[in-house]
């Protein structure tokens, strides 16, 4: 039975997350599988993969071939590091310690990129956030101007309307004054 080390598919048209399985190359993508040894979720940044470690190496030592995508995964995690080291402590090239001590340093490089990532990701978010929030404060600022000036203009032809109500309403009123100062 050839094994493989693959992704099956789940969730909603758009937005797909994947369980990591050990399954029967013959098998379908979705279907029957021998043991779920992970999740992965691209949906989110960074990407979310959680392995069983212990179970993953095990496979992959026993001869399960994984997939090009489930190869990255695994090798995002360390699993097929570990294997590598593993093996060159069986042919003697290493000892366990130097395995381990080499497999940890990998492990806190890894841990620091990633922490490092994701603090310029916040950063940059928090960048932009900032960038939108003054500009939209530009809009705002000039749709303010704008409304202030049209009330600004409504006032000045209220006032103006006034004045020559003002101005009509006294040249009506001395206006018959003087035509019947005229007529007498």
């Amino acid at each position: 039975m050839p094994v493989k080390i693959r992704l099956a598919r789940h969730g909603k048209k758009g937005y797909a997350h994947y369980a990591i399985v050990i399954a029967d190359s013959r098998a379908p993508r979705d279907g029957r599988f021998t043991e779920k040894i992970g999740t992965y979720n691209p949906n989110t940044v960074p990407a979310e993969i959680n392995i069983n470690f212990e179970r993953a190496l095990y496979w992959i030592q026993t001869g399960a071939q994984p997939t090009d995508t489930c190869r990255t995964l695994l090798s995002t995690k360390g699993v097929l590091l570990k294997d590598h080291l593993l093996r060159g402590v069986k042919k003697g090239a290493l000892t366990v310690e130097q395995a381990e001590a080499k497999f940890n340093a990998w492990v806190a490089d890894k841990e620091n990129k990633l922490a490092a990532k994701k603090t310029a990701n916040s950063e940059a978010k928090k960048a932009a956030d900032a960038k939108r929030l003054e500009a939209e404060t530009k809009v705002k600022e000039a749709r303010q101007e704008a409304i202030n000036a049209k009330k600004a203009e409504a006032e000045a032809a209220a006032k103006a309307a006034a004045e020559e109500a003002k101005a009509a309403e006294t040249e009506n009123t001395e206006a018959p004054a003087t035509d019947e100062a005229k007529a007498e």
